[in-house]
């Protein structure tokens, strides 16, 4: 390669790592726009579209940390994984034992503050801390309290009157 050539090289590498740039936050971009479609509140309701996994998920807060809900009909009670748990400064209150789709499993009771997007909440709710969870699931000790519909796709949550 003559020295003549580096220029150009250059200039063709440049190109190159701005078109890759350009691809890449564009992809973020859609990326973004996606996972924030899957929530919507409309006239006091709150509508979740089913995301690509095949769940519904609810995004919220426990405590001061945000997380991304898992909707579970089939759970009694809301489970949290145990890192989770420890960066929201929840206190184990006494181990448990309960049964899950995968099978038995060992944790701790602990009480969380939880805030879910649209203006749901529950304070102090007993949740059981599982260490072998992945995702925060939502129990029908939260959803019981409310009135919702399910269609192909689409959540349709109404908080009790």
């Amino acid at each position: 390669m003559s020295r003549s050539d580096l220029p150009h090289t250059f200039k063709l590498i440049t190109l190159w790592l701005l078109v890759t740039l350009v691809v890449f936050l564009g992809f973020k971009y859609w990326e973004r726009e996606r996972e924030a479609s899957r929530f919507q509140l409309a006239g006091g309701v709150i509508v979740l579209t089913r995301a690509p996994d095949g769940h519904f998920h609810w995004p919220g807060r426990v405590g001061d940390v945000e997380v991304d809900f898992l909707v579970d009909t089939g759970a009694t009670t809301t489970a949290l994984p145990q890192a989770l748990a420890e960066r929201a400064g929840l206190q184990p209150l006494g181990t448990l034992s309960t049964r899950t789709a995968g099978g038995p499993a060992q944790g701790f009771a602990a009480r969380a503050d939880i805030a879910l997007d649209g203006g749901v909440r529950a304070q102090r709710l007993p949740v059981a801390v599982l260490p072998q969870l992945h995702a925060p699931l939502l129990g029908m000790d939260v959803l019981g309290r409310l009135h919702f519909t399910q269609k192909p796709g689409e959540l349709r949550i109404q908080p009790q009157p």
